[in-house]
């Protein structure tokens, strides 16, 4: 095989050219060619005949000295970060943990040069049973509801589980802590559920969370941004105290409860010392029935596009509700999957879904009843919708749901 180039020589990657390179070996191998490229990949345990793009570009990254293309593509980045950025230095030493509510700006950090532990929480707390319970069954109804939902395996679930709990037990008074949270609910409730959690304050506890990024239309999550931003973020960190602490447990302990009228209250008020929280939780208490019609504003706008724009894939549903009409965007695709499944499979339904080979190109449409709801002459609470819960209240055909409006105000229907 040809020299890929000659970054052996002066340490440059280029990684359009590499990728290029990664995209013809794995032509040429389709075409039966690059004899040489399928020695290298067969004496590295790859026979083929069916290769991928991840086959080639590991080979790739393997002639220019690295053990993986991640391991390459992360290299290049951070060359290409601290030119861009002589002055920056990622001050966070090795002893602090950096928090998030999934693995959206690990690579970025590394990237900038953070060099700190990364964590993961990423439990959906924004879906299914969030009740008060005590640990142990706690996460048994999070594992429950994940296999349920998602249709992850229970063993994935619990090793997961496992390490994220360890890592929160290991929390104390002399831990160094940084948290890196949006405006949305998915992770606010991350916020507060990890700052509840803690039975002492940690010697440092930092907060990086912001609502919007100039220069950026649709700012949805951290996870979007580029590395330089994250060094911008990093001087705008600030200080949590015990007010933020008592804050977490008041506002986790009304989320959690059967009564939602407390978690209303919070979601009314304004708190200085987590300032996006409010709005956050005021956005969350919408996905309780509407008293007009039954339905959560997610599903509610859902119905609203297709009514809108008629059928649709649902990739393209989602696409406008997360580009557009989501005032707090904070689904994952496959979390705007799982939602919609009540909505197709109910008895009576307000979707019918299309064929197609994955559920981003499948139609969608509303149903006749779809559109009754839509235009407010029924209600969905009374054709015996599918149960679900939000947070702690749990929604459920022969009892008496709780309801909330426009503005907020909760009560029984």
């Amino acid at each position: 095989m040809p020299a890929i180039n000659t970054s052996r020589h002066h340490g440059r990657l280029d990684l359009p050219t590499l990728r290029k390179r990664a995209k013809r070996l794995l032509t040429a191998l389709k075409d039966n060619q690059a004899s040489e490229a399928r020695a290298q990949l067969c004496a590295l345990g790859l026979p083929g005949p069916a290769y991928c793009l991840a086959d080639t570009q590991w080979l790739v990254a393997r002639e220019a000295g690295f053990a993986s293309w991640p391991k390459l593509r992360a290299h290049a980045d951070a060359v290409a970060f601290a030119a861009r950025h002589p002055g920056f230095v990622a001050d966070d030493e090795t002893a602090v943990q950096h928090w998030r509510c999934g693995n959206d700006i690990e690579h970025s950090l590394r990237t900038a040069g953070f060099q700190g532990a990364f964590h993961m929480f990423d439990d959906p707390m924004v879906m299914g049973p969030v009740p008060t319970l005590p640990e142990p069954e706690y996460w048994q109804v999070r594992s429950a509801y994940a296999q349920q939902a998602f249709g992850l395996a229970a063993s994935d679930i619990a090793q997961r589980q496992a390490t994220q709990r360890l890592a929160l037990a290991q929390l104390h008074a002399d831990s160094e802590v940084v948290l890196w949270c949006e405006a949305d609910a998915y992770d606010q409730l991350f916020l507060i559920r990890l700052l509840a959690s803690l039975s002492s304050r940690p010697r440092r506890l930092e907060l990086i969370e912001i609502a919007q990024v100039p220069g950026v239309e649709r700012f949805i999550g951290i996870g979007q941004l580029a590395p330089d931003l994250l060094a911008w973020l990093w001087p705008q960190r600030r200080s949590l105290g015990d007010d933020a602490l008592a804050l977490a447990r008041q506002t986790w302990a009304a989320y959690t409860a059967p009564d939602p009228r407390q978690w209303a209250q919070l979601a009314g008020q304004q708190h200085p010392v987590l300032p996006l929280l409010g709005p956050a939780l005021a956005r969350q208490l919408q996905e309780l029935p509407g008293v007009d019609d039954g339905l959560s504003l997610t599903e509610r706008l859902v119905l609203r596009i297709l009514g809108e724009h008629g059928e649709l894939p649902a990739g393209r549903v989602f696409a406008q509700l997360m580009q557009h009409d989501e005032p707090l965007p904070y689904l994952g695709d496959l979390m705007f999957h799982a939602l919609l499944r009540p909505l197709i499979d109910a008895p009576q339904p307000l979707l019918r879904e299309g064929q197609g080979n994955t559920w981003p190109q499948r139609l969608l449409q509303l149903t006749e009843l779809g559109v009754r709801v839509l235009t407010g002459q029924a209600h969905w609470l009374d054709q015996q919708p599918p149960e679900r819960w939000v947070g702690g209240v749990h929604l459920a055909a022969g009892k008496t749901p709780w309801v909330v409006s426009a503005e907020g105000q909760v009560w029984r229907r």
